[in-house]
Formats: structure tokens, C-alpha cells, sequence
């Protein structure tokens, strides 16, 4: 009854906000709730294609035989590593060690061709591609102000930088929140019209000062990548990571309507769990794919190093997109529990997607699992 009586409101709300009594996406938030791993089906998308040629991982002829770390397992028995997966909302769980495939499995009818929103794992791509086009010219450097290639923004954004951006200490006014349709977040992923959204932006305090993780600076930096390089930013990926790391699959990135087709830069890459596997094996191998440069070197050294006091809400150190432990270990994080680690000194990389965090600190899980190889 209770499921029924959602359904209705839902519908209600939905039809309130078709006929602007309310903005649409607060429709669409109560219709669709709380984002979750089918979110690809739901949104406008571009295309991202793979290329002719494939790279394929090196597979173990079995997968290696993990336990359970003894911290998470309680009562349950330390071999019983498929059913912790399974029972805490794991949908692909992959490990690479040595460039070999050693673990791989899906769970909840999912598999190796399964289309996966990786959310703000995406940010990552994002800093990839800022890296690329720094190299390639395009942007003179992460210094820049943000309003040389963002002109619609006022004045007040003169001081914020690239760097700002990619820092999360943009000192920009946004509500991060995900549990409520009223705030910024909600608006800026379930609505349908980002460009009108940026106009509205204000600052609430001077840029570089604090770690701020607000989802805005990522969809800035995309537009500032696009109109730097005049390339559509789906297209810059499949130009200078997906065709050129071999993909295995097409992908495709969120976009608000199809008419603007505004890149939802701060989330939304879809694609199948092994390349994301194979985007954090790029930064294992400093940018390289055999001897082909497909990243700086440079770049993955500075977004993969300590270089302020930024701190997310569980102490990891924030730098270009990605997290950093001091043990030089290195991570993107999604929500619903969504990860690239990778893991240089034991030359590993993880990636889990799922359909929740199911409260596993996935970061110190797979720490834990390195130890046992």
C-alpha cells in the first residue's frame, strides 16, 4: 500500500512540475527517486565509440581465491568472498595485478557486457582530458581564469582558476546535497537545462581558500575543455583515451536535452566495468598504453600526489579528481559505491560497481585485499 501511495504522489508531482506548478526537475526526483545504477537508461546520452582495435587483458585461468578480510567478515565464513560481494549490492568486482585479469565476476544478473553509470568516477576521465588538452596547447595552463573561456559568467569568477576547479576550492555557492529535489545537485542532474543553470552561480567565498567538493566545477571544466578545443567532450574522450586504450566496448556520457546536449561532465560516463578497468590501468603504467603515450606523464604525477590540505569527508586527500592516500595509493569514487583504486607499490587496480555502498569502506576493503596476494 505504502509503495502504491508513493507511485501516486510521485505521478502527482510529476504532472505538477509538466505544467510548471513546479520546476521539472523536482518532478522528475520524485518520479525517478534517489539515483541508482539504471540511471543510463533514463537520460539523453552521446555516443562514445570504441575504435577498430581492441587491447585485452592477460586472464587468469581461474580467478584468484580472495577472502573476505577478517574485519568485514564477522560471522560469516572467510571463504565465503562471492557471497560478501553479492550481499552487499556488488554488481562487478574486478582485480588487475601485473597487467593479468586475476578476478573477475558480476552478480545480480549482470556481466561482462553490462552498460554501468560509473557517476563521479567520470570526474576522472574529466581531469584526463583537462591534462590532454593542457598538452596538446589548447589551455595555456591551470592557472588560467575560468571567464577566459566561460565569458557568461560575471566578474566575480575573474579570480577562480582551472586549478580552483579541479581542487574542489572554487570558493563557488552550491548545494551538494543528493537526499532533497530542492537542492543544486538535484537541479543540475535531473534538470534539463545546464547552461541556464551556470548563469546563476555566485561565489560565496574567495577561490583557493577550502576544500569545497561541489559537482559545478566539474561541469565548468568540461566546458572549458569543449570550447578550448572546439570538440564536443564525448568526442575528445573517444579521440584521446577510448579509441587510443583499446576499449572493449562503445559508452556513451549523459547529457541534459537533446536539443543543447550539454555534457553532464560532472557524472555519467556509461560503460562496462573491464574499461574502467583499463582507464585505471592507464594511470598504473604513468599514462602509457605499450609504448604509446595517451596521457602525460606529468599530468598523472600531479593528480595522484598529495599537493594541498584538501580533505573529503573521510580524510582522503582530494587532487585533481581523484583521492590520494599517503601510501601513494590512488582512487575515483561514484556513488552507489562505484571505484577505480589503483594501487601502484603492488601494481594493482580494483574496480567495483554497485548498487550501493552497502556500508564497506570499499577503499580500505581492497586494501585489505592486497595483502593477500
Amino acid at each position: 500500500m505504502k509503495r502504491k501511495l508513493l507511485f501516486i504522489f510521485s505521478v502527482i508531482i510529476l504532472l505538477l512540475s509538466s505544467v510548471f506548478i513546479l520546476p521539472k526537475h523536482i518532478g522528475r526526483y520524485f518520479y525517478w527517486n534517489y539515483a541508482d545504477i539504471r540511471d543510463h537508461m533514463k537520460f539523453p546520452k552521446l555516443d562514445v565509440n570504441k575504435g577498430d582495435q581492441t587491447y585485452h587483458f592477460i586472464k587468469s585461468y581461474r580467478n584468484f581465491p580472495f577472502e573476505v578480510p577478517f574485519s568485514y567478515y564477522q560471522e560469516a565464513a572467510p571463504s565465503a568472498f562471492e557471497a560478501f560481494l553479492s550481499d552487499h549490492e556488488t554488481v562487478a568486482f574486478l582485480v588487475l595485478k601485473n597487467d593479468v585479469l586475476i578476478y573477475e565476476n558480476y552478480f545480480a544478473g549482470f556481466d561482462s557486457t553490462s552498460i554501468i553509470p560509473s557517476f563521479s568516477v567520470s570526474k576522472v576521465f574529466l581531469s584526463a582530458l583537462v591534462g590532454i588538452a593542457i598538452d596538446e596547447g589548447y589551455i595555456y595552463s591551470t592557472s588560467q581564469s575560468i571567464t577566459f573561456f566561460l565569458k557568461e559568467l560575471p566578474k566575480e569568477f575573474d579570480a577562480v582558476t582551472i586549478d580552483d576547479l579541479l581542487n574542489m576550492r572554487s570558493g563557488i555557492d552550491f548545494d551538494e546535497a543528493y537526499n532533497t529535489p530542492f537542492a543544486d545537485m538535484a537541479k543540475y542532474y535531473y534538470g534539463t537545462d545546464l547552461m541556464k543553470y551556470i548563469t546563476q552561480l555566485k561565489i560565496k567565498e574567495p577561490p583557493g581558500i577550502n576544500y569545497d567538493y561541489v559537482s559545478v566545477n566539474s561541469l565548468l571544466l568540461g566546458l572549458i575543455v569543449e570550447r578550448a578545443t572546439n570538440t564536443k567532450l564525448s568526442h575528445y574522450l573517444e579521440k584521446k583515451i577510448w579509441v587510443p586504450l583499446g576499449m572493449e566496448s562503445d559508452a556513451s556520457w549523459s547529457i541534459d536535452n537533446e536539443e543543447d546536449q550539454t555534457i553532464k561532465a560532472f557524472c555519467c560516463i556509461n560503460a562496462i566495468a573491464r574499461d574502467f578497468l583499463k582507464f585505471g590501468s592507464l594511470y598504473l603504467n604513468h599514462g602509457r598504453l605499450n609504448e604509446k603515450q595517451i596521457i602525460p606523464e606529468k599530468w598523472i604525477i600531479k593528480s595522484t600526489s598529495i599537493i594541498n590540505d584538501s580533505r573529503d569527508s573521510q580524510g582522503y586527500s582530494y587532487t585533481y579528481q581523484w583521492r590520494v592516500l599517503e601510501n601513494g595509493t590512488f582512487f575515483a569514487k561514484g556513488i552507489l559505491g562505484q571505484y577505480i583504486f589503483v594501487y601502484p607499490e603492488k601494481n594493482m587496480v580494483f574496480v567495483r560497481l554497485g548498487e550501493s555502498y552497502a556500508d564497506v569502506n570499499w577503499a580500505e576493503f581492497f586494501l585489505e585485499l592486497s595483502d593477500q596476494i
